[in-house]
Order: structure tokens, then sequence, then C-alpha cells
């Protein structure tokens, strides 16, 4: 077998595992992987920042499914990105990072950027290795990829000293190919008990969480709703897994990121099918209120997920995909038919008389009419970015999302900076979709020096931006506190003018102060972006201190703009 460079060998299983691009930023810790980089056909992109470089590789990740590769040299490469892994590890996606190291001999002796990242980094990483011996290096990398992609996807961390990155093995590439990852498949006593429950259940709800997304189910998804004529509620994470215009869609459960519709249709249920959901805080609220009387059965990859937020009436542990494939076997084999207009009714009736309104005409802009516009401007094809902060709680409740991976949010870690890095990792892996980050005027800052990546390489999208000069999330959670300290970001007439940060980096901008300028403003960016290739901002100046409709419980979320009252029935509440 021929003697290759220990790294041609790392970049051919690279390429072979589906990476056709990387995200980074060289070092000399790191050369020798660099070196083999540009013997090869994958393509790499040089980031400003190395957490932009992992946020670049999760949003490529979570648009094509595959596993993203960030790489950066040793000390604070390493330590910068730790809030990429947390991340990954956070939303379940499936991520590679490559880390160089001070040679092994020196490690000891507080060399120039040594630093243990692997100690650092595991616990935000399903694996942290260093590879100590030039002739495994191939293999872990086999095996974190494996990893990566096998059970509840999440970020793994290689470290590379470089005196092993230095050295010569025996590999052929010819032979060799990735590890398999098995199903995990559901115990068929499970299933049927599950399609019991379901058949038993009056006001049934699936609960369609980030998993249905991830494991390729949404297809599935439909069909069973449809076959048992079961209503459909999706998480924020799982934001697209049914198409939101769909007659069973029924909204999303929250006390932040909902509908009131969903709220009220979850609180009428007696039954929640969840797949592939967590159950995180901002979803559930007070666990009394949301568990009520009703039953869940949740199905999770991961067996010690079931039970962490409360015990299930049934825990199923399966692949989404694999248990609503089977789920459909046993509806075959059985009498499964039952009479669900009048609950299907219900929530369609809830969910014409719950709305809120976004067709507000006010000067300052309120926020919900940006999303008017976005949903009445750009076409189901899009993908969507957004991270955190009231922009993103205003995008989960008025958002419209049609198709699964078309709407990308940082959902549990929440990281400021995290949408023109993901932009850029989103638009790498659908050159030809248009792509729209959703941003604050806070987060855009944090990372802004990556729009210099996406002018380098001719990487185009649109960024919106609502902009209320504030921290806005944290001046919110300050009200019950009586203050309203530190969080106000306002000088001179407007702050910082954003539009001259894009100019500043080769791009274009254009600030609306009105709502009837948003739309022309949406139009002027998606043309601009196409024709000159780059980044396009439309800044929008929406009111200082308004807020999102938010609360404690899903039973008492408080509004904030006048709403209709509820419909009366069955036991909803407000």
């Amino acid at each position: 077998m021929a003697r290759i460079p220990c790294m041609d060998a790392v970049v051919s299983v690279l390429a072979s595992e589906g990476v056709d691009i990387a995200f980074g930023c060289p070092g000399a810790a790191i050369l020798p992987l660099y070196a083999a980089l540009r013997r090869s056909d994958i393509k790499h992109l040089i980031v400003r920042h190395e957490e932009g470089a992992t946020h670049m590789a999760d949003g490529w990740a979570r648009t094509n499914g595959r596993v993203g590769v960030a790489i950066g040299t040793s000390g604070p490469a390493g330590t910068n990105m730790i809030t990429g892994l947390y991340t990954a590890q956070a939303d379940s996606i499936p991520m590679v990072c490559i880390t160089g190291q001070a040679p092994t001999a020196k490690l000891h002796q507080e060399a120039f950027q040594a630093v243990d990242i692997v100690s650092i980094a595991k616990p935000v990483t399903k694996w942290a290795v260093q590879v100590k011996e030039a002739a495994q290096a191939p293999w872990i990398f086999r095996e974190a990829f494996r990893i990566a992609r096998s059970g509840r996807p999440g970020p793994v961390l290689v470290d590379l000293p470089l005196d092993v990155q230095r050295q010569d093995i025996e590999w052929d590439a010819s032979i060799d190919a990735p590890l398999p990852v098995p199903t995990v498949e559901p115990h068929p006593a499970r299933v049927e008990r599950a399609l019991d429950m379901l058949l038993a259940a009056e006001r049934p709800l699936i609960l369609a969480g980030g998993g249905v997304i991830l494991g390729e189910a949404t297809d599935l998804l439909r069909e069973v709703a449809e076959t048992l004529d079961v209503p459909v509620q999706v998480t924020l994470m799982g934001k697209g897994a049914l198409p939101e215009d769909h007659d069973l869609f029924a909204g999303m459960t929250g006390i932040q990121t909902t509908q009131r519709w969903g709220n009220a249709s979850f609180l009428e249920s007696d039954l929640v099918l969840a797949l592939g959901a967590r159950f995180g805080d901002r979803h559930t609220g007070d666990l009394e209120t949301y568990r009520g009387d009703r039953k869940f059965i949740h199905v999770d990859i991961e067996p010690t997920q079931i039970g962490k937020v409360f015990g299930p009436d049934l825990g199923v542990v399966s692949d989404t995909r694999a248990f609503l494939a089977a789920l459909l076997d046993a509806v075959r084999r059985r009498d499964t038919h039952r009479d669900r207009t009048g609950w299907v009714s219900r929530v369609r009736t809830l969910r014409g008389t719950l709305g809120r309104r976004d067709d507000f005409d006010a000067v300052p802009i309120k926020a919900p009419r940006v999303f008017r516009e976005i949903n009445e401007f750009f076409g189901p094809d899009t993908y969507f970015v957004t991270a955190i902060g009231l922009y993103q709680i205003w995008s989960g409740q008025f958002q419209k999302v049609f198709k699964p991976r078309h709407y990308q949010v940082c959902g549990q870690a929440g990281p400021l900076g995290w949408e023109i890095p993901a932009a850029i990792g989103v638009k790498s892996a659908k050159p030809d979709a248009e792509v729209v980050g959703v941003v604050g005027d806070y987060s855009f800052q944090f990372l802004v020096e990556e729009l210099a990546v996406a002018a380098q390489y001719n990487i185009p999208f649109v960024l919106v931006m609502l902009n209320n000069e504030y921290l806005g999330l944290i001046r919110q959670a300050e009200i019950p506190y009586g203050m309203n300290y530190e969080v106000d970001i306002h000088y001179d007439e407007y702050g910082t003018d954003n539009v001259k940060v894009m100019e500043a980096y080769g791009c274009s901008g254009r600030r609306v102060t009105r709502p009837t300028e948003i739309a022309d403003a949406l139009a002027w960016a998606s043309k601009e972006s196409k024709r000159t290739s780059r980044p396009v901002l439309v800044e929008v100046m929406i009111e200082r201190e308004a807020n999102t409709a938010h609360g404690l419980s899903i039973a008492q979320v408080k509004e904030f703009e006048p709403v209709p009252e509820i419909e009366p029935g069955n036991g909803a509440a407000a």
C-alpha cells in the first residue's frame, strides 16, 4: 500500500463523506492540513472569526443534511469555536470541527497557543479527541463522521498536533468508504400501543419537532396525519415539517414563539404524539398546565431524552422516519377509521378566530407588519435564517414556512451573531436558492465581519433587520424587575449607521422608516443581491419599546396588541 501524507488521507475521508466545502482560518499549527486541502477539490472559505466558521458549517449542514466542517488553528481558534459547537450540540446538527495543535512533545511545556481543547470541548460535543498517532488519523475521522451522523446528530472536535499532521502513512482511498450508520428502529409492541392510544383519543395532536426534519420524515408525517385525520403542530425547530397552509396544520404552542390558536388547540387536546421534540421550556411554559389531563407519547432517537422533562405515558426510542413508517404499516393492518371531523373543524375554527394583527400602518413601524411583507414578497422556496431576540419571536409567531429545512433557527443556544455566517452556510449549500436572514440590530454587530467573506466569495443574500436600537428581548425581560437598565443602545439620530457598515464591506443597504416602503425595499434588495452577488440589507426602523406576546403559561400569554376574544367552547382557555 502506498505511503501518502497523513493529511491527504484525512482530506480524502472528508471528500468521501460528502464534504465539498470547508469553512476556516489557517494558522501555523494547521498548515499541513491546508496543504492537503490545496491539493483537493474541496472548496474553502477563509472566515474572519473561527466562531463564524462553525456557524457557516452549521447553516450548511442544516440545509443539506450532511456533516459540516469548520477548521481552525491552535489555541484561541479552538476556544473561539466553543459557541458554535454548543449551538450545534443543542440543535442536533452534525458537524466536525478540526483544530491544529502544538507538537505533542511541547504540550506539557505551555508552548505557544497550546491549550487542552479536547477537555474544553467535551461538554459541548458528542466526542472530542486528539489524534496521537498518524496512522489513526483517517480512522478517527471516519469515526468522527459516524458519531456526528448517528443517533441524535451533533458536533465532534478532532485535534491535530502539528507533528502528527506532518507524517506519512499507508493509505489507499480507493478501497475506503464511510462507516455505516444504523437506523434506530422502534419496538413493534410500542408502535402498536401508540396506535391504540391515538385511536382512543378524541382530540389528538401530532407535535412535530426538529427530529422530524433531521430524520427526513416530513413526507411520512403528512401521510400519517392525513390517514388518521390528526392535526399537526410544530415546534420552533420543526417549522416547515408541514406546510402552514395545510388543512391539518394546527400552529405552534408556546409561551413566546406561538400562535394564539396553537395554544388554544393544544389546551383542548387530549393526547399529544411528540416526534423528535425535546419539550423545551419556551415551548411548554409551566409544566402543570402543559401536561394537564392529556396523555403524551414521546418518540425520540435518543433514549435519554425520554423522561428528561417529564415522564410520558408512552416512550418510543426510534428514528422518526422509522417510527412513522412502522405506524403506517400498523394502520394498514387494522381498522383505524375514526370520525374526527368535529375536532379538525374545531382547530380550523380556532385558526380563523384567534389570529394576531399584522396589518398595522403605524409609524414607527410595528414589527408584525414587517413579517406580513416578508410573507407576501418571498416565495415558498426561500430559505430563511434567524437567531435570537424579539425579532426571532415575532418571526416564529408571524412568519409562514412551507418546506422542511427552509427555516433555520438556532433554537436552544441562541447565540447572537448567528445569522450572517449561517446565511453564508445556507447559500453555500444551495447556491441557486434565495436566502434571507432576519436579524436584529444588536445581533447584526456580533459577527458582522463575516460580511467580508460573503463579499469576497460572491455569496448573495438578503438581510432584513428589525432595528429598535435596543437589546429588545432583555429590555422586555427587565419589565418585571421595574427597570430599563443598560439595554438602550441608541445614540445620535439612529445610532449605528448600518447601511454604511454594509457599504464598508462592499455591500449595499437601505433604511426604511414607513410601512409603505417595505415592499419596495424588499424587491430592491432581492434584485440588488443578485446583481452584485453580495449581501444586501433592508434596515427597518421599528417602534422602540414594542413587546412580543409572552407569558409563563400557555394558558396565560399576555398580548400587547388588541386581539379578538376567544370563541368559547370545549374548555378552551384564553
